[in-house]
């Protein structure tokens, strides 16, 4: 039966530092919860493992493992199907071996077509496979496109929506021939978890990380790259030496080079946790912080971006500073607990973060407005809208 709703991802591969595939995940996560047959599939990450046999009968939705979960932070709905790859998949160099054309060419006619209702994916192959197999698809593109798609493919009536995360990524889709009426941009989500109070787990994150009870806690979660304003964050700090900064996130080999540029810049009141894993604790680290901090350096990245931290921040109802960045700015007249600052300046950001911890004392409860100003951006509600720019007729039904 034709009733499942498959999120392809190119890499799932449960290391740090995996903003798109976290993406993918979160995005598949979200349907299942909406009670729609949601399978994320993707290629074996093991290339050149397992029995050749298995190519036999390959889609094998199932329950992800505790790993997954505890990586991902998803909930119990989703499926996942991981497609085998066993040698010469990707061991060998040519066309014929490598993993897009054997998921193309191979498992996507021959197994997934039977039972697939509809695709979302942000690769471009498996797009024009799946419309080539007459598969209503919605294709999700992060980055601005610097090639001309083919017109059979964009004008198929069954790609449905191109789902972009700004303006600026929209308009590029447009000038290199998607058809208006079908680039849309949504904003990103957060999970349902960030919504659940952990008081005591919060509690216990403060007692691991501050000196003293009296002392303030800024936290910051995301990539460990200097566009994201990381150096900036680390300076900033250096002017706040009574506050504990905690950074989450980042490659090992990012965490190592951040901690030496801290202790070289005698920034001694910065930790680096790392990657955080189970991620569900994420949650309580968050609504331990007194402040959660948002910075980004300008320039082309920051014009379209569309963190998820954002979301993430917001419904954990603590206190924001945020810098000033285009996508961001849609938020600013916001009744939100946060204050606003100017990108790439240390000492604007201290200031912003002063400010907030002036104004914005801790609540255990979390700042309510900042909860509901949130729940809009949920992976579910994403989802809902996503599916609104779908034809009815290809619409997955709903399942539970």
């Amino acid at each position: 039966m034709k009733n499942k709703y498959i999120f392809y991802s190119r890499i799932i591969s449960q290391k740090p530092d995996t903003a798109h595939e976290i993406h993918d995940v979160l995005c598949a996560n979200g349907a299942a919860n909406l009670g729609y047959a949601s399978v994320l599939v993707y290629p074996e990450p093991n290339r050149g493992s397992g029995n050749t046999l298995d190519l036999l009968n390959p889609f094998q939705p199932k329950q992800p493992d505790q790993n997954f979960v505890d990586f991902y932070d998803v909930q119990d709905k989703l499926k996942v199907a991981s497609l085998p790859m066993p040698w010469p998949i990707d061991c060998v160099g040519g066309k014929f071996t490598a993993s897009s054309t054997v998921v193309t060419r191979y498992y996507l006619p021959f197994h997934l077509l039977k039972y697939t209702k509809i695709v979302h994916t942000r690769d471009w192959n498996f797009v024009q496979a799946a419309i080539k197999n007459r598969i209503p698809t919605i294709y999700e593109r992060h980055y601005f496109q610097k090639e001309k798609v083919p017109k059979a493919i964009v004008e198929s009536p069954f790609l449905q929506v191109a789902v972009t995360q700004s303006e600026i990524i929209r308009q590029s889709l447009i000038e290199q021939g998607f058809p208006p009426e079908k680039v849309v941009w949504v904003h990103n989500g957060f999970d349902q978890s960030f919504l659940l109070r952990q008081s005591e787990q919060a509690t216990a994150w403060r007692k691991e990380l501050l000196k003293d009870e009296h002392q303030s806690l800024v936290v910051y979660s995301g990539a460990l790259y200097p566009f994201k304003g990381i150096d900036v964050l680390i300076d900033a700090a250096k002017e706040l030496p009574q506050v504990q900064f905690a950074i989450t996130g980042g490659k090992t080999e990012q965490v190592t080079a951040y901690q030496q540029l801290a202790k070289d810049k005698q920034v001694e009141n910065v930790k680096f946790l790392g990657w955080i894993l189970p991620r569900q604790r994420l949650v309580s680290l968050f609504q331990a912080a007194d402040i959660l901090v948002h910075p980004h350096c300008s320039g082309k990245s920051a014009n379209f971006t569309n963190p998820v931290k954002f979301f993430q921040y917001m419904a954990s109802g603590t206190p924001i500073v945020i810098t000033e960045i285009p996508p961001l700015m849609l938020f600013k007249d916001m009744p939100l607990a946060a204050v606003w600052c100017e990108p790439d300046n240390p000492y604007q950001l201290a200031k912003a973060l002063k400010q907030a911890l002036e104004i914005y004392p801790r609540q255990i409860e979390g700042y309510t407005n900042n909860i509901a100003l949130a729940k809009p951006f949920s992976w579910e509600n994403r989802a809902e809208k996503i599916l609104s720019y779908v034809d009815e007729s290809f619409r997955p039904p709903l399942i539970a």
